[in-house]
Parts: structure tokens; C-alpha cells; sequence
């Protein structure tokens, strides 16, 4: 979602200097996030210093968006009985519109001009707010993680796709449509694998949860030697393989898993060099659930970077680091987001709390 320069939300909402209604009666007002991914729909709740004080979780029931939107109201009326819950931020997978009122196209889920911020007011009878859920990451990660104290940064978040978001002077940058973020759709290998978007060879095919998974089970339907420990994981069932399997695996010192995961660092770096020639930020944060691979899967992708950067040897190289907020940024931001637009003052420009 755009916040244009007189919609802003204050950046020093705190338990300290709570919004506007908050502070007549003396306390902050919590929000539920929720953060839609292609496997789970997550919802939290959140307090003004980014805290989450209650956590749920479901799977994901399949593309159906009439399903997803009852996921969400049966998460937000489990938190409600046990919190006062003053608003609900929804972030997800897609492009919206600039007013934050429709999905006007969601890859992974079946949102097409969905008008969903009306619909979930309706079915929540609590003011929503709609946006992109590596925007809701970003704005996490800057007002309350890795990103504070910065000015430009992109955010990427690694799960079933590449969610990314990039954020100039306290705001993010959504485009003249809407559309800006979507950084896994870069095609990076022409003819490559088939994307979900209808593409072939987007970045997310080869740096993301989804990608990790598929290699791991192509290597084991192969009979390859290298496989009998993701096969043993999985008692012999290639199609059990998931990106989260992989990465378990490569932490607890599985040599192929550990491979498979540098792979997609590889991947990864290579893709963050061609938005450091095109953006030039300072800083990038890496979030969602792969970020869970931690080192193994970002010294690699350090590596790719530097060794793929123009102009390499000749300028500053930018930072990558990984989110603060872990897996839970996008549904931190997406509350936060949220709770800020409840009689916040708007202050252009200004720095996370």
C-alpha cells in the first residue's frame, strides 16, 4: 500500500506517544496482522512496540479466496476473545492498488480485482487495511528490526515465492500502478522453469522456498546416492521433500541439504546484484520462512553478490543481512500498519521508534 506524504503513518507511535484516540484513554491500541503466504495464513497480535502478543497459524486452504477469507475471520475472532482489537492489517502476496482497497492480482492465491479491503471490514466489523506482504515486511524491519537508522533499503522475503519491497526516506515505494516490489517476477534465466505469474525463468524460481523443495526432489526421484539423506527424512517419499525439509536438514549438517541451500544463495546473490545495479540501496534485509537457513544459505549469497556486482572493486558494496523479525515481519508490519492509521499525525520522512 502507498502512504502518500500527507498519509504517512507516525513512525513515533509508541507505548510513549500512542495514537491520537489511544492517548484520551490512556492506552495503546493492539491490532491483529496477518500475513497470507501460499502454505499458511498467520495472524498475530501486536502491540505498539512491535511486540506480538498472540500467535496463530493454519494452513492455507488451497486457492479458494472465499476459504482464505474465512481462515481470516476465524483467527481474528479467537484473538478478539482474548484481546481488545482496535483494527486488522492483512498483508499478502500481489499487487494492490494504490488505495489499498482491491488485490488487483495475487500469484499464488485466486484474488483477481478482488475489492477485499470492503469485504473483510463487512466480515470483521473492524477497519482493515490491505497491503503487500513484503511491503508490511519492509516497514517491520524499519521501524522496529534491521532496517532502523536506515534511509533506503529492499526488503526480500523468501517463502513459496520472492515477496520485495523497497523503502525510500520512511515510505514505500509502490509505483505509478501500484506494482513496484514484485522482484521475484525479474525473468533471471530466459526459458527457465515455468512460473506460477505465466512467465518462464522469474527469479522465484530459482531463489525460494518452491525452488529448494523442487530441487531437492528432483535429486531424490533420480535415485541419485546424494539423496539418501533427504530420502531418509522423509521415509522414501520423494514427494514429502518441501523447502522446509531441505532446510532443516542443512542446519542439523546434512551435507546435500547443505548444498542444495548454498545453491539457492548463489541464486540469490545473483539477483541482488542486478537490483543493487539498478536501485543502489545500502542495505538488504532477507526475510520469510527460508531466511530460517540463516549463514548457510547468505554467505553464499554474499559471495554471488560481490562476485556479480557492476563495477565491482570500484564502489561501496551494500549490506546483507537478515531480518531482525524472522518469519513474523510481514504480519508485525501489516498490524502496525494498521494500528498507526488510527488518528496517527503524519510525519513525512521520519525514523523507525
Amino acid at each position: 500500500m502507498v502512504f502518500p506524504p500527507s498519509r504517512i503513518p507516525d513512525t513515533t507511535a509508541s507505548p510513549s506517544n500512542p495514537p491520537a484516540e489511544a492517548r484520551s484513554e490512556g492506552r495503546v491500541p493492539l491490532a491483529v496482522g496477518i500475513d497470507i503466504g501460499g502454505t499458511k495464513v498467520a495472524a498475530g497480535v501486536v502491540d505498539g512496540r512491535g511486540r506480538i502478543l498472540a500467535e496463530l497459524r493454519r494452513s492455507t486452504p488451497g486457492r479458494d479466496a472465499r476459504a482464505v477469507e474465512q481462515v481470516i475471520v476465524e483467527l481474528v475472532g479467537e484473538l478478539a476473545a482474548r484481546h481488545d482489537i482496535e483494527a486488522v492489517g492483512i498483508g499478502a502476496a500481489g499487487w494492490m492498488d494504490l488505495a489499498g482497497e482491491r488485490v488487483v492480482f495475487s500469484p499464488h492465491l485466486a484474488w483477481r480485482d478482488e475489492p477485499l479491503q470492503a469485504t473483510m471490514e463487512s466480515l470483521l466489523d473492524r477497519p482493515v487495511l490491505i497491503t503487500n506482504d513484503a511491503d508490511a515486511a519492509a516497514w517491520a524491519e524499519w521501524r522496529f528490526g534491521a532496517g532502523r537508522g536506515h534511509e533506503r533499503l529492499i526488503m526480500l522475503t523468501l517463502g513459496t515465492g520472492i515477496g520485495g519491497a523497497l523503502m525510500i526516506d520512511g515510505r514505500v515505494e509502490r509505483g505509478s500502478f501500484g506494482m513496484a516490489g514484485e522482484f521475484g517476477h525479474q525473468i533471471i534465466m530466459p526459458g527457465g522453469h515455468r512460473c506460477e505469474c505465466g512467465n518462464r525463468g522469474c527469479w522465484e524460481q530459482y531463489a525460494s522456498g518452491n525452488a529448494l523443495g523442487r530441487e531437492g526432489r528432483e535429486l531424490a526421484k533420480k535415485h541419485s546416492p546424494m539423496a539418501a539423506g533427504l530420502l531418509a527424512a522423509v521415509h522414501d517419499k520423494p514427494k514429502d521433500i518441501t523447502g522446509n525439509v531441505v532446510t532443516e536438514l542443512a542446519l542439523a549438517g546434512e551435507a546435500t541439504a547443505m548444498e542444495l541451500v548454498a545453491e539457492v544463495g548463489d541464486w540469490l546473490g545473483l539477483g541482488i546484484a542486478n537490483l543493487a545495479a539498478a536501485l543502489d540501496p545500502a542495505l538488504f534485509i532477507i526475510g520469510g520462512g527460508l531466511s530460517a537457513a540463516g549463514e548457510l544459505m547468505l554467505e553464499p549469497a554474499r559471495r554471488a553478490y560481490s562476485r556479480n556486482l557492476t563495477g565491482r572493486g570500484y564502489r561501496q558494496e551494500a549490506v546483507i543481512a537478515a531480518a531482525q523479525l524472522g518469519p513474523t515481519a510481514g504480519l508485525v508490519g501489516a498490524a502496525d500498519l494498521a494500528r498507526t492509521r488510527l488518528g496517527a499525525q503524519p510525519r513525512p520522512g521520519g525514523r523507525g521508534a
